[in-house]
C-alpha cells in the first residue's frame, strides 16, 4: 500500500543506502519532511510514523499547521524565501530557518526572537547554480554574509551552516559538483573561524549525491507526501 508511512520508510532506506556507499553514519543525517501544500493531517501521519522535522515554505500556510499541530513534539524548519516583513512569526514559531540570503532578514529574526526561546538556528542559502529564479547569494558573496550573520547576538540566533537548491538535473556528476561547491564553502568558513556543522542540501531526486558530498540535512517532500497539486511552487522537491 502506498502510504505516507511506507514512503517515509523508503526514503529512510535510501538515506541508509547512500550512507553505506559514502561510509557515513545514517544517524548523522537529519531528514526534513517538506510538507508545504500538504494538510496538517498528512504531517500528523508522518509524525505517527516517526518523523519529527518538518519544512514549510509559506508563512501563513505554515502558521495554520503549527496551530493545528501545536501539541505535538515537532521541529519546524522554514525553508522558503523569507520577506523581511514576515520575519516576526517565523522568529516566534520556528526552530530553524534555512534560507537566509540577506543580512537584513537575519537581523530582524534575531531582534524578534523571543527571549525565553532557544536561539533560532539558521543557514545561509547559496545559489550554487546561478539560476535567476532561485533565491540565495552567489558563492562569492556567501562568506561575507556568513560572517555578518555569525556576528549577530548568539542568544537570539545561531548560524549553523549553509543551504542550497541546485538546478534539477539527472546528471549525477553535475549534482555532485554543485554539492561539493557548498561543502567547499563550508570548509573555508570553518577555517576562517566559524563553528559550522550543517550542510542542508539534497531533495527527493538528488539526496544520494548530496549525502556523498557531505549533506547533514536533506529536505524531502514529494518522495514522502506524493506529488503536489498543480500551481504549487517547484522547490524544494
Amino acid at each position: 500500500m502506498d502510504t505516507i508511512e511506507n514512503r517515509l520508510q523508503a526514503v529512510k532506506s535510501r538515506i541508509a543506502s547512500a550512507c553505506r556507499s559514502a561510509a557515513r553514519d545514517p544517524r548523522d543525517i537529519v531528514l526534513v519532511a517538506v510538507s508545504k501544500s500538504f494538510p496538517a493531517a498528512d504531517i500528523g501521519a508522518a509524525h505517527a510514523a516517526g518523523q519529527r522535522d518538518f519544512g514549510e515554505n509559506h508563512v501563513q500556510e505554515a502558521l495554520a499547521k503549527l496551530g493545528a499541530l501545536g501539541d505535538r513534539d515537532l521541529v519546524w524548519h522554514f525553508v522558503g524565501p523569507l520577506q523581511s516583513n514576515k520575519t516576526r512569526p517565523v522568529a516566534e514559531r520556528f526552530d530553524w530557518v534555512h534560507s537566509i540570503d540577506r543580512l537584513k532578514v537575519a537581523e530582524r529574526l534575531a531582534a524578534q526572537r523571543p527571549e525565553p526561546l532557544p536561539p533560532l538556528q539558521v543557514c545561509v542559502q547559496v545559489n550554487v547554480s546561478g539560476e535567476a529564479s532561485k533565491s540565495g547569494v552567489a558563492p562569492g558573496e556567501a562568506p561575507a554574509l556568513a560572517h555578518a550573520v555569525a556576528g549577530l547576538p548568539r542568544l537570539r540566533l545561531r548560524l549553523r551552516g549553509l543551504m542550497t537548491i541546485p538546478e534539477p538535473t539527472s546528471d549525477t556528476a553535475l549534482q555532485r559538483q554543485r554539492f561539493e561547491t557548498l561543502r567547499g564553502l563550508k570548509e573555508r568558513l570553518v577555517r576562517e573561524g566559524l563553528a559550522l556543522d550543517t550542510l542542508s542540501m539534497g531533495m527527493s531526486d538528488d539526496l544520494e549525491a548530496a549525502i556523498a558530498a557531505g549533506a547533514t540535512m536533506v529536505r524531502v517532500g514529494t518522495a514522502i507526501f506524493g506529488p503536489r497539486q498543480s500551481g504549487g511552487t517547484a522547490n524544494p522537491r
